[in-house]
């Protein structure tokens, strides 16, 4: 799975699958993100069809696309994965939209996943968190902690460099794909996460999306007279392609909702929201 000379990427790997091996069978969380992708991908040629199974939480937050390119990448990966409709919406701690909020995201997954493998006879729970995700702060991290799930892929010791790479040899289109956290995050803290809001951004990314934009943020932001505004950023090296597409980028969005449309002047970066 890794070039020959690279010894310090084949012991990684190594353990990696014995890792694997000593949890088989394995449910796996998968999102169709970078990590979860590699992970899943990994797990079903180490531990074959019958050793593991991927589930994806279905709700609100996460765009349908989204749901449909996962599913269509585990078909092609000869990978089980199975949907599992998760209820967050509907918990208030997670609906006010605290800084905590993907914790009640994660430990509703956690807590449907852990019900599914009791049923099933799973011998461990795991999901795609790597070496550099900071785990004594990450909300999603708690959540793992308290229902004992597995981080294979950090305690592997894998960077996210290293498992584009790995992805890149194995012939996976996440390898480069960018980050795509759910939908909630483009919501500010403090700000009720609701389905309109939800649908709001779907619909605008899409748009956005659709104009030929590859990295993109709708941030969804409430006025003092309760009107939704947008806030669009574009990936920064695609800002260029922005002002002849201006005009139709800001009329999609009213059409979607919006009563006023903003261009951030500095793009998209990761540190505008911590959740994104």
């Amino acid at each position: 799975m890794t070039p020959p000379h690279d010894a310090a990427l084949e012991v990684k790997c190594a353990a990696l699958a014995d890792l694997l091996r000593a949890h088989r069978p394995l449910l796996i969380a998968y999102s169709g993100g970078v990590d979860s992708t590699y992970l899943l991908a990994f797990a079903r040629r180490t531990l074959g069809r019958e050793g593991m199974l991927g589930v994806i939480a279905d709700s609100p937050s996460l765009p349908r696309k989204g749901l449909a390119d996962a599913l269509a990448l585990a078909g092609r990966l000869d990978a089980p994965v199975e949907t599992l409709a998760t209820g967050e919406m509907e918990n208030p701690d997670y609906a006010k939209n605290p800084f905590n909020r993907c914790y009640f995201c994660k430990a509703e997954l956690f807590a449907r996943m852990e019900a599914l493998a009791a049923q099933r006879r799973f011998a461990a729970l795991a999901y795609g968190e790597n070496a550099e995700d900071p785990a004594d702060t990450r909300p999603g991290s708690q959540a793992a902690r308290e229902f004992a799930v597995l981080a294979p892929l950090r305690q592997a010791g894998l960077t996210k460099a290293e498992i584009r790479r790995l992805s890149r040899e194995m012939g996976l289109p996440t390898a480069d794909a960018p980050s795509q956290p759910c939908l909630s995050s483009r919501i500010p803290f403090g700000t009720p996460v609701t389905r309109q809001a939800l649908a709001m951004v779907e619909a605008g990314e899409a748009h956005v999306r659709s104009l030929g934009f590859r990295v993109l943020r709708v941030r969804h932001l409430v006025a003092k007279d309760g009107s939704a505004h947008a806030r669009v950023q574009v990936g920064r090296d695609e800002m260029d392609r922005l002002p002849p597409l201006q005009a139709a980028l800001e009329a999609g969005l009213r059409a979607v909702g919006y009563a006023a449309v903003e261009i951030d002047p500095q793009g998209y970066r990761i540190t505008e929201m911590p959740s994104a």
